[in-house]
């Protein structure tokens, strides 16, 4: 029988280096204009405040398990209870970065691949985006931050409850990917199938950072 860690091992490593290249990549905070700096925060607004809980909404609906539903239900509450979304539009506006129809205009497309994807409901792939999103977010939150110093902002309760809960959203995700693989028939689809979410929310990401 296939234990969850050796099912879910290859995956982890794949989001973890993902992660890692995606980082590695952003030009450092000192090296952008500060209309520069004001657009990643933006475009990352533009993105995370309207989608994210409709995201993890899907990867609820979509899930099969009991301990996916579960998992997936208490991120939920605490990112409706505690107001993420305001959270964030407080930091956008301390950092002079609330989001213009530019910048939404600048994600579009690719926003819009996710989202096509998120609405084929399917199970595995999108608890698995979710879980390299809450990875990436967690990691992303330093570099985050800087840029909205540079801003002139000292609103970063945003970034410091993110930089903490999303470390443990991220191992739970992983659990609840196991659940969901669990119920998977065997064999199980190749690994690149599984990450399809993982590869268009990658590029996203890129185009809020690069603006490419």
């Amino acid at each position: 029988m296939t234990s969850g860690r050796s099912r879910t091992a290859p995956l982890q490593e794949h989001i973890d280096r993902a992660i890692e290249d995606l980082l590695a990549s952003f030009p450092e905070p000192d090296q952008l204009a500060p209309d520069e700096r004001r657009g990643i925060i933006a475009r990352y607004t533009v993105v995370l405040e309207g989608n994210f809980i409709y995201w993890m909404t899907a990867a609820y609906l979509s899930g099969a398990s009991g301990e996916a539903h579960s998992i997936i239900q208490d991120n939920l509450l605490e990112e409706v209870r505690d107001n993420h979304p305001g959270m964030l539009r407080k930091f956008a506006i301390a950092a002079h970065a609330v989001p213009t129809d530019s910048d939404a205009l600048a994600v579009y497309r690719n926003l819009h691949n996710v989202r096509l994807f998120v609405g084929r409901l399917a199970g595995p792939k999108i608890v698995l985006m979710m879980a390299f999103f809450e990875g990436f977010i967690t990691r992303f939150m330093p570099y985050l931050a800087e840029l909205a110093r540079r801003q002139g902002s000292a609103e970063y309760e945003y970034t410091d409850v993110h930089g903490v809960c999303d470390v443990v959203h991220t191992q739970e995700l992983f659990r609840a990917v196991d659940a969901e693989l669990t119920l998977m028939p065997a064999p199980l689809p190749p690994a690149t199938e599984l990450l399809e979410g993982v590869g268009l929310l990658r590029t996203l990401i890129e185009n809020i950072v690069h603006h490419s």
